[in-house]
């Protein structure tokens, strides 16, 4: 049972969350009509600088990412109180839910915008360097010619070490086949010579078998002739 004390704070503590999500909620509605027109602002960028509507942007986003820092402490307050009854229970879900929400809600339209402005920028940038293209093709020509020549030159450079490393290679294969050749060789003569070491192999385990068999013979006879004295 909680306290009367615990009471009172409880009820301190969700009035602020009430008015932190409020005020939030509000923020984030004029946040995401703030990013849909400067982004929609964006593709006139040669009109109207946009340096003024960006920063109102970022600034509005810092006021929300204060504001959804201060819900999380309220929360986490709220969490450390000992719930009265299943109610209470439900309500510090509620609020964290709200948080969450809240977050994901803010991070959609932050990052939603940044990849429309990166979109915009690169865009920009291509049309800029098309401009800049257009107006230099006729005054540096030659210094095109140039540097086209360097790279003709850079790729018959490249082109001849890899033809100098594909002779190195042909060359360290060639040795390494001469190598894998004599150790061929060599295996073919050792394995000339396993018939002579076979047949010497069979002939000492022919004489094994014989000794074995010969006295396994002379042990059944003792042991015959024992047996036949023991008995009579």
């Amino acid at each position: 049972m909680a306290n009367s004390q615990d009471v009172i704070d409880w009820e301190d503590l969700r009035k602020q969350a009430r008015h932190l999500e409020n005020e939030i909620d509000a923020k984030l509605v004029a946040f995401s009509k703030l990013g849909i027109n400067t982004s929609a602002r964006h593709v006139n960028a040669d009109e109207i600088p946009l340096l003024d509507e960006e920063q109102v942007f970022e600034n509005m986003a810092s006021e929300i990412e204060t504001l959804l820092s201060k819900l999380l402490f309220i929360n986490e307050r709220m969490s450390e109180l000992q719930p009265n009854g299943a109610a209470m229970l439900h309500t510090m879900q509620r609020h964290k839910e709200i948080l969450k929400d809240y977050k994901l809600e803010f991070n959609k339209i932050r990052n939603n915008f940044m990849a429309r402005k990166d979109r915009e920028d690169l865009l920009g940038s291509v049309r800029k360097e098309i401009d800049n293209y257009k107006s230099a093709s006729g005054l540096n020509r030659r210094e095109m010619y140039l540097k086209e020549n360097q790279h003709i030159h850079n790729s018959d450079r490249l082109i001849n070490d890899q033809i100098s490393i594909a002779m190195e290679t042909r060359d360290h294969l060639m040795s390494q086949r001469h190598v894998f050749k004599r150790i061929r060789t060599k295996f073919n003569d050792i394995s000339n010579r396993f018939p002579a070491v076979n047949s010497l192999l069979q002939r000492i385990n022919l004489r094994k078998r014989r000794d074995s068999v010969i006295l396994g013979l002379v042990i059944g006879v003792c042991t015959f002739l024992m047996l036949l004295y023991a008995f009579h």
